[in-house]
This record gives structure tokens, sequence and C-alpha cells, in this order.
């Protein structure tokens, strides 16, 4: 059954008329691709409509590789002109049997062609062919600045003290072995290929039989090419060290810091550890310090939004939050505001944890516990140092609360963030914390809720028709056009590259503030807002589908309606 094409397959299930497939068949010769790609171009069927038919009828199953960590023994089984010319990877084997995942499961030379290589008997799966494009990327694309290191190393890593990467033997690891070359120039291309990637954070943890390295990049974590788990040990060592850390304490969380040049860029690295069952897991923060700071019109704002942002800001007292989640951006845009309204005539202080960027001009510091510097403490010293504008870094408890909510209402400018999900809901967890509603609703004039969202890569955008159903449901314009990313080697064939703010401007204004006043919930609250016009996030992140800016899957996922 295998054998057959598959235009008789779909065809013979009901999925395809015969004129539908001769008009297919008179493109295909035009053109030259698989029969299965001029089908979905011509919308005769989607991808999904096609593999769910071959599954059925060939009894085939279906396969995701997103997520899958497919061993790299496996991956070493066939050359690079196998993957190449016939978009096939292997990635399950058991006994004498390789399962390998294909987006055409009828190419019989193929499959003929990878028995022969591996010598075993072969069984075929479908995948998408974007989640195909996704694993060759990540398993055969051009071999990174970590690939290379590690192919340069060999397998063979003279390490012979270390026998098994686990806490007891914590304290054998001396500070020669973690000077070692091979230590050094893994932990150097790692670093080295986050700078060059854009990555924000990279995650060094060690699993049951192997060790694992990510990166975060546009706010998704990518798995990276990592070596043999008896490595482990000395690399987490060798981090801990350049942070500043005891090596000798594996049991309990610690923190530290360093800083690395790579030319004229110099970027800060904030290293975390956390115990495991199976040994300490490192994350370290990167952090750009010579990044151009984003003006308020690189934020992504909508421009009514911007100009309310503005005027916001240019007023002469007041409390400003940004609000979100842990990297919705928060940062930035409080950064932004402070080089908008930063000028020879304003006296800024900041403090922070920790100081992410510099800004000319600006007097920053940095929360120092151990000192006694905390957020509270720092900010009544900061108002005896005659400030106009003030930032900072995060309202954690009442008594910073109080402190910013006071400053506000004496004279000064103060900038904050806040962890909440929304906008409404910022000025309510203040209430939560202890502060009078009355107070609240006189000293906060406004309030950002954001998140960041992934923009379609300008390498492979494509525009495409929704589905009706989705218009319907979206409440968008019948004649729109939405884009995507098809995938290419500039985004690692995700579709996507950068990222640009969402966001909802919430202004305190009379209405409002009546609301606060009488202990109303953020939901009452964000319903006066929209009535008054403020634009709410997921109205925000739809415009920028309509804009182009980003996809329609993405805007969902970043700002999901209950």
């Amino acid at each position: 059954m295998i054998r057959k094409k598959l235009g008789e397959i779909l065809v013979g299930a009901g999925k395809l008329s015969d004129e539908s497939l001769v008009r297919a068949l008179d493109e295909q010769k035009k053109y030259g691709e698989k029969l299965g790609k001029i089908l979905t171009k011509m919308e005769f069927l989607t991808e999904k409509e096609i593999i769910d038919t071959l599954s059925q009828q060939l009894g085939i199953p279906i396969v995701s590789l997103d997520g899958r960590d497919i061993p790299m023994d496996l991956i070493r089984l066939f050359p690079e002109e196998v993957w190449k010319n016939y978009m096939v990877i292997p990635f399950e084997k058991h006994f004498n049997v390789l399962r390998i995942a294909m987006v055409d499961p009828l190419d019989i030379n193929a499959i003929d062609e990878v028995a022969r290589l591996v010598k075993m008997e072969v069984e075929p799966c479908i995948v998408t062919e974007g989640d195909m494009k996704r694993a060759l990327a990540k398993y055969y694309g051009a071999k990174t600045i970590v690939e290379q290191t590690l192919e340069d190393m060999g397998e063979d890593v003279d390490l012979t003290l270390i026998k098994d990467a686990n806490l007891e033997e914590a304290d054998k690891i001396s500070i020669d072995m973690t000077e070692q070359e091979p230590v050094v120039r893994f932990v150097n291309s790692v670093l080295t290929q986050s700078l060059a990637d854009g990555a924000s954070d990279i995650h060094v943890e060690p699993l049951e039989r192997k060790m694992r390295v990510r990166m975060r990049i546009d706010g998704r974590l990518r798995e990276i090419p990592a070596p043999e788990k008896k490595m482990f040990l000395p690399i987490i060592s060798r981090i801990k060290i350049l942070a500043g850390m005891d090596i000798a304490k594996t049991r309990i969380p610690q923190d530290g810091r360093f800083d690395i040049r790579e030319g004229a860029k110099e970027v800060g690295v904030r290293v975390s550890t956390f115990p495991t069952i199976h040994g300490e897991k490192a994350v370290l923060r990167l952090l750009d310090k010579g990044a151009a700071l984003y003006g308020i019109d690189k934020l992504g704002l909508l421009p009514d939004d911007e100009k309310i942002l503005k005027n916001v800001v240019k007023r002469p007292y007041g409390f400003i939050l940004s609000t979100g989640p842990t990297g919705s951006g928060k940062s930035t845009t409080l950064y932004a505001i402070l080089n908008f309204i930063n000028s020879p005539e304003k006296n800024i202080i900041t403090i922070e944890d920790p100081v992410e960027y510099t800004i000319d001009g600006l007097a920053q510091t940095q929360v120092n516990p151990k000192a006694g510097l905390t957020f509270d403490s720092g900010l009544r010293a900061i108002l005896r140092q005659d400030p106009d504008i003030i930032m900072v870094g995060e309202i954690r408890d009442k008594e910073t609360a109080t402190i910013a909510i006071h400053s506000a209402l004496t004279g000064h400018v103060v900038l904050s963030s806040l962890h909440t999900n929304d906008a409404a809901g910022a000025v309510t967890r203040l209430i939560e914390m202890g502060i009078e509603p009355f107070l609240a609703a006189s000293a906060v004039s406004c309030v950002i809720g954001q998140r960041l969202l992934r923009k379609i890569c300008g390498e492979c955008k494509e525009q495409y028709n929704p589905s009706p159903a989705v218009i319907k449901s979206l409440n968008i314009p019948d004649d729109a056009v939405l884009y995507r990313g098809k995938g290419c080697p500039s985004c690692k064939y995700t579709g996507y590259k950068g990222r640009t703010g969402v966001f909802e401007v919430l202004v305190i204004d009379d209405s409002v503030k009546d609301l606060v006043i009488s202990k109303a919930s953020s939901d009452m609250i964000k319903k006066a807002a929209v009535e008054n016009g403020m634009t709410v996030m997921h109205e925000d992140a739809i415009t920028k589908v309509l804009l182009g800016i980003t996809t329609l899957e993405e805007a969902l996922d970043v700002t999901r309606i209950e």
C-alpha cells in the first residue's frame, strides 16, 4: 500500500476530487514542487488534512519533534547529504528497528537509502514540514560556535578524576580541574554563542544521564549541543568560580556575577545556582551594558498610547507603574521613560536590583541587603538628595510602596514596576499591600500593563488569508491579510526574529479614582478604563497582527483571553 502515490491515496479517501488532482498535477509540472505543497498552496487541502489522511490510510504514525531530545548517536548515523536530499531525521531506536521522521513517507528511495546506510529495519513516521525544518536546523544546521568547539574537543575528554556528576563528587572538584582546556573552551564557547544569538539567559543543568544546555532567545528556550555528563561538575564549578561563588557549597542556592567583553561590547552576567536531585542548576542572565537604550517611540506602543504616555511622564509629579510578569519588558519601559525625561535640569536618582543599564546624567545605585541598603532604606536616603525624579526598581513590600506613594504626593515623579497580570490589577495590588485607597487614587497617575511578543522574521515573511472562522471569532475585517514567517536560516526556521511590546496604558482619571477609593475590583476598573478609551493588551496585539508585525498565533498565545 505504501507504494501508492499521494494523489491516488487522497482521491481514494474522498479528500480530493479527480478534477482537483488533475489541476494540481498540471501545476506540479510547471513548478516541479512536491504534490503535497502544491495542494496546500492551491488551498485544496491543508497540510494537517494531508498527513492525517496518509496516517489513516497507510497506518503510519504522526510524530512531533518539537521538544523531543534526539540522542546524538542517532543524529550521527546520517551523512549530511542524506538529510539534505531526503528531508529525513532519525529519532528513536528499538533493538534493530530505527524510527525515522519524514515529511514524505511515500519516498521509497529515501527509506531504501536510510536502510542501506544504517543496516537496520526502518520504520517511517510523518511530521509536518515546519517541524522537520526546526529539527534539521537544530541538529544538522550550520555548525554553531558551541558545536564547533565540541567537535574540536573530540569525544574523549581527559577528565578521568570525575566518575559521576553527582552531589557526592562535588568536593572532589579542584580549581585546577575547572581550568582544564576542555572546560574553559566549552564555557567560553557557550558565552560567545549566546552573544552571537542575542540570548537573554543561559540554563546549564544536570539530568539523570546527561547534562543539558539551553539558551533563551526571543523569550523561548532552545537547546544546544552539550558534552557528556562527566564534564558537568567541572563546567558548573567553572561558572561558579567566574561568578565569585563557593564551589564547595552545592546544597544551597547561591548568587554571583561577572563581566565579559567581546570587542567593544561589555556584558554583565548574573549567575544563580539552585540545587536539584541530580546536581546544581545554573542560570546565567546576560545584560548588555552598552546596549542602545530604547526611546518611548521604539517600545512598540501604538500612536495613541505613545502620545498618552508622553503627556503623563511630562507631569511634574505622580506615580507611574510598569506592570507584567517576569520577562515582560518592564525595566526596558522604565529606562525608556527615564531616557525621555532626562535633562540637566532634573535630578534623577535610581535604586535598582541590579543596575541593568547605565544612563548618562543619572545617579544610579544598586541594592545591597547585606550592607543594609534595601529598596525602602535606599528610597528614604534618596529623598534627602533633593530628587526631582526617582526610579525604584520594584515595589516588593508595604514599606517601599508607602514611601513611593508619599514621594509622589509631595512633588516627585516616581517610577517603579509591579508584578500583576494587567494594568487595572496594579492599583488593587497596592491596596492589598496596605496602602489606603484614597492615597493610591491620588498618587498613581498612570499604569502600563505589558507583555513581549515575537516579531515575524523579515527574511521569510509571507502573507496568507485567514479562514472565515478565524475572521468571525476575532472580529477582524473580512478582507484581512495576515502574515507569518515560513522559516529560514536567519530565524533558525522558527519564523520569528526579535520582539516588541504589547501594551495597555491606564490613566487614572476622575472616574477611575472614584472606583479606587470605593475599593472596586480590578475588573470594574478595567471596564471603566475601556469605556474611557483604553486599548487592552489583546486588542493591541490583534492590531499588531493586522499591521504584519506578529502572527495571530503569537498574539493569542501572549495575550490569552479567558
